[in-house]
């Protein structure tokens, strides 16, 4: 005999309840937009209990609700109730977001809670209603779920199992859409001050520089850098330094049309774009601003200040057509206009090619690295932070030019790529890294797995797979000793090669990981899909762990995501032992940083851990 209720029947089984639970928790974990995954869950009650009509709502912090799902209400209605404000006589789904607990109404025709909206229901055909909160993570009631039925009566029994079960499904998905958007807010936007960062200013750049070409007009970027801001900063300390920011940020808004974008690139560097404007028009606008940070600024804590800022002005298209061009020139431009003193703006002219004439030494002097194998690995331990054990180490390049000098990898790693000779370097610092755990592995320090990072260009262009397994093979490794960390930014490219290679790797045992995890757009839905088997905390989310109550939500934030998602967190750049108590109490495993070692050469790495643990070595 079967147990499930014939179609139109108002008996549902636990059976049926569960399959719903089940596909709707297969909709949450495909990445679906909230929209969709509400639409479904209201079509999936339907088609279990068709003589009822299942809406979803949105209850926004304002106050008022916005439809979310209703595939069988008329759009009509929809329409009708969209930003209606929610309070104490507001129909089932109002009233129930406003007390914060279900609202049954079993004949809208007589009960006062619909007083306001009876006639729109009756002239709909809606005699019933029962309405159920479901709240966010912070305890706000963040959306209703509601049953709607076309004659008056009670709820039944069966379905208050059915509605228990969808409210915990629109709670989840409320509050998975909730993580999603804090991750992108965190992707694209300053937490300190709310403007556009980085990463959202280079798409707004690129959309500019391509409408200025397509309509043979111009554009600008203006770079803008805090006076003597450091020394600002050390007076009022982080807080008026934070409250500064955003007064800041307030002003120079003011200042700028609904078309242009401002952004906080970090630290005291403010960026603007600026479509379709002379260079006449850049001038002006950079003296408005520079007017406006110069007003007298009074912080809560009541310090006056007096501030400037200089301005650096980029062209669009004729000072470069890509983002990154035009903001090299106008930190050339920015650079120029700090030397001739205070609150000056220059814009980028040919002669400020010499920082293009050191891009080329740099280059050149790669080329002559690779040749004669003059780079080097430094190793940084990477620690178990409940016990502070020893599990791994981070091979890091490093370079030193006979001309140039010491050169830190932001400076020559964009060369490289640019020059098309960044695989060559991975090549070279994959079998470097592999020899050296060999050889480490010989003389007795067994145990440690080496993690190393790799460009986009190489697992997008080359066989590494390949290339991996070919050097275990020469070295006597296992897969499981290495971990390849890779940027977010080849997440997002999502190369069919390269998805192949990381699915290859991942199936010969080595671990991928994650690498900064957070300042790029960092979407579950390529978690799941990608076999990244670790995320790594960008060290720019430990540096304020201790003074910025944001920055350590949205590390927290980035924690819970890694384990939900079963994936273990390494934390980059723990400098601080304050930094160290609060990741370990926010379920940390894992970190790297100089409150435990820098990173050092082969052999005074052999000498740290021979000093941590004397009893490390195995007999070879």
């Amino acid at each position: 005999m079967s147990h499930h209720s014939p179609p139109g029947s108002d008996l549902i089984d636990h059976l049926q309840i569960d399959a719903i639970h089940r596909r709707v928790l297969e909709v949450v974990a495909q990445g679906k937009p909230l929209e969709q995954v509400m639409e479904f869950l209201c079509s999936q009650v339907e088609l279990l209990a068709p003589n009822v009509i299942c809406t979803v709502l949105a209850v926004r912090e304002e106050g008022h609700v916005e439809p979310l799902a209703a595939p069988s209400m008329p759009p009509e209605f929809s329409s009708a109730i969209r930003g209606a404000p929610i309070g104490p006589k507001a129909g089932s789904c109002g009233t129930a977001a406003w007390r914060g607990e279900p609202v049954e109404v079993s004949d809208i025709s007589s009960d006062p809670l619909w007083d306001d909206y009876r006639a729109l229901a009756q002239s709909f055909g809606l005699a019933a209603c029962w309405s159920t909160p479901v709240f966010t993570s912070e305890g706000r009631v963040g959306a209703t779920f509601a049953l709607y039925y076309r004659e008056p009566r009670p709820v039944l029994p069966v379905h208050r199992a059915m509605v228990e079960s969808c409210v915990q499904l629109c709670q989840i998905a409320l509050r998975h859409d909730e993580h999603e958007r804090r991750i992108e807010r965190l992707a694209y936007y300053d937490s300190t001050t709310g403007l556009p960062n980085r990463s959202l200013l280079a798409d707004r750049a690129h959309q500019a520089v391509q409408m200025a070409l397509h309509r043979g007009n111009t554009g600008a970027l203006l770079l803008l850098n805090l006076d003597r801001f450091r020394s600002v900063n050390e007076t009022v300390g982080y807080s008026g330094g934070d409250a500064l920011l955003k007064e800041l940020a307030r002003r120079m808004l003011a200042q700028v049309r609904p078309t242009d974008t401002l952004a906080r690139l970090g630290g005291d560097e403010f960026a603007l774009v600026l479509p379709d404007c002379s260079p006449i028009e850049a001038q002006q606008c950079a003296a408005r601003l520079q007017q406006a940070v110069q007003a007298p600024i009074t912080l809560p804590q009541g310090e006056r200040l007096d501030l400037s800022a200089g301005v650096g002005i980029s062209m669009f298209p004729s000072d470069g057509e890509d983002f990154e061009s035009l903001l090299g020139r106008a930190e050339l431009a920015l650079m120029d206009a700090k030397r001739s003193g205070p609150a000056n703006t220059r814009y980028f002219y040919s002669a400020m090619n010499e920082a293009l004439d050191m891009r080329l030494r740099i280059e050149a002097g790669l080329r002559r690295a690779l040749q004669e194998q003059s780079f080097e690995l430094h190793y940084q331990p990477k620690l178990r932070l409940r016990d502070s054990a020893l599990y791994g180490v981070e091979a890091l390049l490093r370079w030193t030019d006979p001309e140039l000098g010491p050169m830190a990898p932001d400076r020559f790693v964009p060369v490289a790529e640019e020059a098309g000779l960044i695989n060559a370097v991975d090549r070279w610092a994959l079998s470097a890294a592999c020899a050296q755990l060999a050889a480490w592995r010989a003389q007795g320090l067994t145990g440690l797995s080496m993690a190393i990072n790799i460009s986009p260009p190489l697992i997008r262009q080359e066989n590494v797979a390949g290339l991996i397994d070919g050097l275990l093979q020469r070295h006597g490794l296992e897969a499981g000793d290495l971990t390849l960390e890779l940027t977010e930014r080849l997440m997002l490219e999502d190369d069919e090669h390269a998805r192949e290679q990381m699915h290859r790797l991942d199936a010969m045992g080595v671990q991928l990981s994650l690498d900064d995890f957070g300042t790029g757009y960092s979407s579950l839905s390529y978690l799941r899909r990608l076999p990244v088997r670790e995320l790594k905390l960008d060290r720019s989310f430990v540096n304020d762990l201790e003074h910025d109550a944001d920055n350590r939500s949205l590390a927290i934030a980035i924690l819970s995501i890694g384990k939900s998602l079963g994936l273990p967190v390494v934390a980059e750049g723990v400098e601080t032992e304050g930094q160290r108590r609060i990741l370990l109490d926010a379920g940390c495993p894992f970190a790297q940083g100089w409150l435990f070692a820098r990173a050092m050469p082969a052999h005074e790495l052999a000498a740290w851990i021979d000093a941590q643990d004397p009893q490390s070595r195995t007999q070879a």
